[in-house]
This record gives C-alpha cells, sequence and structure tokens, in this order.
C-alpha cells in the first residue's frame, strides 16, 4: 500500500482518520540510531505503527519495532507528542489520516536486524549520517528531539 504525506498543504486531502501510533527512537551502544526504509514511500524513519485494541503503548512500541527491525527492545521514556493537524497521510486504499504519533526513546536489548514487508533496508546509522538519508521533516523533528537529552519534559505539539 502507497502512502504520500502533506505538511501544510492547502491541496491535501482532508482527514477522514486518526489512529494512535508510535516511533521509536532506539540508540545502541555505540550511539547508532536504528533506522527503516519504508516500503510503502522508500523514505527512511525511525521504526513505529499503529496501536493495536488490547496493547499497552510500551507494548506498540516493542512490538513494531520487533515486526519492522527484529530488534527488541526496552522502552526508556517519551520524548514528544506530535499531533499537527496540518499533516495528514494519504493512503492507497482511501483512508487520509491526521497524524497522532508517540515518540518514545528505547534501547536494544537482543534480537538481529532483517527486513520486513513494512521496511526495504533496516540499518544502524551514525548520527552524523542521518542528515544524508531521505526523511520526511516530520520525522526529522521527532530524531531531533529524541536526540535532545536535555530536555526536560517531552515535545507536545
Amino acid at each position: 500500500m502507497g502512502r504520500i504525506d502533506y505538511l501544510h498543504d492547502p491541496d491535501a486531502p482532508p482527514a477522514n482518520s486518526v489512529v494512535p501510533s508510535v516511533v521509536a527512537f532506539v540508540q545502541n551502544d555505540a550511539g547508532q540510531v536504528l533506522m527503516i526504509q519504508r516500503s510503502d514511500n522508500g523514505r527512511w524513519a525511525l521504526p513505529g505503527g499503529g496501536h493495536d485494541v488490547g496493547e499497552s503503548i510500551s507494548d506498540t512500541v516493542v512490538r513494531e519495532v520487533w515486526e519492522e527491525t527484529g530488534i527488541q527492545v526496552e522502552v526508556v521514556d517519551v520524548s514528544g507528542l506530535y499531533t499537527d493537524p496540518g499533516h495528514v497521510m494519504q493512503y492507497d486504499d482511501g483512508e487520509v489520516r491526521q497524524q497522532f504519533s508517540i515518540c518514545f526513546r528505547a534501547r536494544p536489548v537482543g534480537g538481529e536486524l532483517r527486513t520486513s514487508n513494512e521496511t526495504t533496508q533496516v540499518r544502524w546509522v551514525a548520527p552524523a549520517d542521518l542528515m544524508e538519508l531521505d526523511v520526511h521533516p516530520t520525522m526529522r523533528l521527532r530524531i531531533e528531539h529524541a536526540q535532545d537529552r536535555a530536555r526536560t519534559a517531552p515535545y507536545i505539539g
């Protein structure tokens, strides 16, 4: 299924759904960040996805990172909540989803890198190399906020 992101675009279709979702900023002991290349739009992103009925939100983080990357993680804390109504995602099936995303910091506790049907590449990326990747501006914002360890409270916006 394909996806088009619209960010404050007057030509964007109106949203018809909101789905709570998570992304995980995972850093290994070397300081590298776990990144995926999405199969639906080809862009690089933090691993994550939609919250399912019956899950705690931290269970969603652990499940999504495992499904998309093969890495087992432990949730550390929350770095931000992202609910900008000007960011919508249009899917091939007609869904137009308003952003509602919670970014968590997590640490790897096991597993080995692998791709999934949602990812074409999975890799550990040095922070200095993140700028070389095709990352959507809203995802780049999540990464910047998660890297800012001096922040005393999560970003809310």
